[in-house]
This record gives C-alpha cells, sequence and structure tokens, in this order.
C-alpha cells in the first residue's frame, strides 16, 4: 500500500475516533455515583453528565487506584475535584497514590492541619509539592459541577485550620449532592454530635441516599438524624469481616424499622448509582439490586 493512502486511512481513523469520542462525551446525560469497594474505609467517585470527576476520600491502602480505573476511561488522567472527609488513614490513605498518578485540580478538606498520621502528612506534602489549590470548605458554600448540579457543603461551621481536635470524627466534612430532583448526603465519620448540630442549624438535609457515617458504627446515624435526612437508601461502606463489627446491629435495625433499603460494600461490593435527576438506576459488582 502506498505510504499516502497508509497516511490518510490513519488520519480518516484519526478523525472518525474523535467524532465517536466527541459524540460520546456529548449525549452523556447521567450523573453518575460509585461507591468504591475498597475495604475498611471510604471511597466514593462521582462522574457528572459534564464529564467532572469528583473523589471523596481514598479508602486504607492503594485499593481506590484499581478501582477507579475501572470506572474512567483510560484517557481521563485528570479529576476536577479531590474530597477529604476527615484525616484518618482508612480515608485518606488511598488519595496518596490517586495524587501521583493524576492531575487534581482542586483540593477541599476541613481544614484540620494538627494531624501527624504518616499518610495524611504525605497527602498533604504532595499537595504542597503540586501547587494544588488546597481548599478549607465550610457550610454553606456551593459548588457548581456543570449544568443543574451543585455540591453543598453543609458542615462543618467553621475552619479547622491551626486547631486540635479530641475525636478527628467531628470535623468531618459533610456534604449534599444535588441533581435536579435527586439528593445524595456524604457523611464522613460525622458522629452523632455532628448530626445534632445539622438538624439544629436546620438545613435541609434531606435526601435520596444516605452515605451511612462511620462505616455504620452505633455513633453515627441516629434515629433522629435518619428522619430528617428521610432516605430511601442507605449505603454502607465497611469491609467484609472487618474487626469492628461494622455495621452495628442497632443501626442496621434503626435502618429497617424506617423500610430504608441498606447496601453494603462488603456484601455487594462496588455499588453504582446513576440518574438523570429524576429516575435513578442502582446496580453492583455482587448483589441484584
Amino acid at each position: 500500500m502506498p505510504k499516502s493512502i497508509k497516511y490518510v486511512t490513519v488520519l480518516a481513523c484519526i478523525i472518525l475516533f474523535g467524532f465517536v469520542f466527541v459524540f460520546f462525551q456529548k449525549s452523556e446525560t447521567k450523573l453518575k455515583i460509585y461507591f468504591l469497594d475498597v475495604g475498611q474505609g471510604d471511597a466514593i467517585l462521582v462522574r457528572t453528565p459534564d464529564n467532572q470527576d469528583i473523589l471523596i476520600d481514598g479508602g486504607p491502602g492503594n485499593y481506590v487506584v484499581d478501582e477507579i480505573g475501572k470506572y474512567l476511561p483510560f484517557y481521563d488522567r485528570d479529576i476536577e475535584m479531590m474530597i477529604l472527609t476527615h484525616a484518618h488513614s482508612d480515608h485518606v490513605s488511598g488519595l496518596v497514590e490517586i495524587l501521583k498518578r493524576y492531575d487534581v485540580d482542586q483540593v477541599l478538606f476541613s481544614g484540620t492541619v494538627k494531624h501527624d498520621a504518616p499518610d495524611y502528612l504525605a497527602w498533604l506534602s504532595i499537595i504542597e509539592q503540586k501547587s494544588i489549590p488546597l481548599e478549607v470548605a465550610t457550610c454553606c458554600k456551593t459548588y457548581k459541577l456543570g449544568d443543574q448540579v451543585e455540591l453543598q457543603i453543609l458542615y462543618p461551621f467553621e475552619d479547622y485550620s491551626g486547631k486540635e481536635t479530641e475525636d478527628l470524627n467531628e470535623s468531618s466534612l459533610v456534604s449534599r449532592l444535588v441533581y435536579k430532583s435527586r439528593e445524595f448526603l456524604f457523611t464522613g465519620d460525622a458522629p452523632i454530635s455532628v448530626e445534632e448540630k445539622l438538624i439544629g442549624k436546620d438545613l435541609l438535609i434531606e435526601s435520596d441516599v444516605l452515605k451511612m457515617g462511620h462505616h455504620g458504627s452505633k455513633y453515627s446515624s441516629g434515629e433522629m438524624f435518619l428522619d430528617y435526612v428521610h432516605p430511601d437508601y442507605a449505603v454502607i461502606q465497611s469491609g467484609e469481616g472487618n474487626s469492628f463489627g461494622h455495621p452495628h446491629f442497632k443501626t442496621i435495625n434503626n435502618l429497617q424499622k424506617r423500610d430504608i433499603k441498606i447496601i453494603r460494600n462488603d456484601q455487594c461490593g462496588t455499588i453504582i448509582m446513576e440518574t438523570d435527576g429524576n429516575n435513578l438506576e442502582l446496580s453492583s459488582e455482587k448483589c441484584d439490586l
């Protein structure tokens, strides 16, 4: 085959690929949320209809790297927003490797800096080395994530920069993702004391989906909070056979009493939710949802 024909063929393939790529990029109308199975820890990937990627926590170890690779296109090496709810290793550890492998545009956290856990210090160090914008997110800031998609910061009420906290869970960043008529509430490891503060502030926390606080422990997701959120689905990010006994039987009982559908990473693997802003579709690696 003459060289000129080869060049034309290659060029045609490139143009065709470009058209296909643009078509699929523009035709996507769904918000996708992946509650990633990373063992005993939290990691949530959000993909907006405008192809923005938001990663909330990274779980322990490097499991999140493999999990994200299953759902992000091979050519997508950019994460528009990274959120660390708080500095415990089962939330921050995996984010260190993500920072090494992906281009992260912006990072949100609650501001806690007086914490000397190696994973957390490594996370802060890479952010500084790469000059990634690091922002303290407090109530009641809202981030626009494209057309009709917004992330509402509900907690903390104060900037934790330079402060020590007796319980890091109490500094957990709580956020609510809204797309048209659908809402998703992400609570990190926020304990009942934080839940009571949210209720006391009379903030709008009602949501279709609640990511259960602290892996379904008895110290989060109190009954009053469940009544205010009034979710249809409760997602529990706990690891199979974990030594903490998560989720606690009391938490499960409180959900069952309210006919809230329980979906667990330790039973179902990664949980996927897709919505066009009205309908909500659920699937998972191991369960028929």
